[in-house]
């Protein structure tokens, strides 16, 4: 089919229930993994590695009726091979076919670029048999066009992951679906291992221990009697003077910095009492925050309290 003619049937097709389009491009090494996982972390339907002539199979996806896709993005580059030379063209079809689309271009120096090939050591996708730097002028000019167009040209040379991360956040990335941070609050007993995955992990084996209280030891931190009994000598009010103040900063600089999970991770000794009342309290204290995803795990709570206390 001629491009005429595909703009004609793609005018005639119904109009894409697309909310927004990200075409993101640029030099190999310069981030566009990073991007692309900041638009998934969003929300957005993204794909990787998409030869330009596949957009067009796209906008039939997103034509089709009862299709929930509001937002994508997809990484066209060079390791497209000669199909890359098509983008622009399809590009300039988007807007025909009644779909708005942006261009987000990731660029570097070559120093930097160079260096970036040397640490992972992998060949240049236009100079597979040459060196790298080759390569790295050839696709300097392929980009060109692209370069120029762009809506939004991020230069990566010196900038760390997390500030590429910050940069999309705030540059690309409507308000309303700006990324959030998926935080868990994980019970865990000391007796069967801690938590692997954790990123701030918290004793609260100083607290009193309601195990050996006979009528507390069968009920788990849920219940307001074994908080009480945690609670009664202050030491737990005074934890959590300190730990919301550790957290009411820690966590908002953890968005701004575009981290996408936080696992905190709270032990005790059995993992059934005190580990469980201060994660439940800590989920209902963070829960419906902006910029926050709160869930709340406990990991041994299905433990007997003998199972929780047996010896490994």
């Amino acid at each position: 089919m001629a491009a005429t003619e595909r703009t004609e049937a793609s005018a005639a097709s119904p109009t894409p229930s697309l909310e927004d389009l990200v075409v993101i491009t640029g030099f190999s090494g310069a981030g566009k993994s990073t991007a692309m996982n900041v638009f998934e972390d969003a929300g957005y339907f993204c794909v990787d590695n998409l030869p330009p002539e596949m957009i067009r199979g796209l906008l039939d996806l997103f034509r089709h009726p009862g299709q929930k896709i509001r937002r994508a993005a997809v990484v066209c580059d060079v390791r497209g091979g000669e199909f890359f030379d098509s983008l622009v063209e399809v590009l300039d079809e988007l807007p025909r076919s009644g779909l708005t689309h942006r261009l987000l271009f990731l660029d570097a120096d070559d120093g930097t670029l160079m260096t970036r090939y040397q640490e992972t050591r992998r060949r240049h996708p236009l100079a597979p048999e040459g060196s790298v730097m080759s390569g790295i002028a050839a696709e300097r000019a392929a980009l060109a066009p692209l370069r120029e167009r762009a809506d939004l040209v991020i230069d990566t040379t010196g900038l760390a992951a997390a500030s590429l991360r910050r940069r999309i956040v705030n540059d690309m990335l409507p308000k309303a679906t700006g990324r959030r941070l998926a935080v868990t609050f994980s019970s865990f007993g000391f007796k069967h291992g801690p938590v692997r995955d954790a990123d701030l992990a918290f004793d609260v084996r100083f607290l009193p221990n309601p195990h050996y209280v006979d009528e507390l030891r069968p009920l788990t931190g849920r219940d307001p009697r074994v908080v009480e009994y945690i609670a009664r000598d202050g030491k737990l009010d005074e934890f959590y003077e300190r730990l919301h103040a550790l957290l009411d900063f820690l966590l908002p600089q953890y968005v701004a910095e575009g981290k996408a999970h936080l696992t905190v991770a709270i032990g005790c000794t059995g993992g059934r009492h005190r580990s469980v009342a201060i994660a439940e309290h800590l989920a209902e204290r963070y829960r419906g925050r902006e910029g926050l995803i709160v869930e709340v795990i406990h990991r041994d709570t299905h433990l007997s309290p003998n199972e929780a206390y047996r010896s490994t």
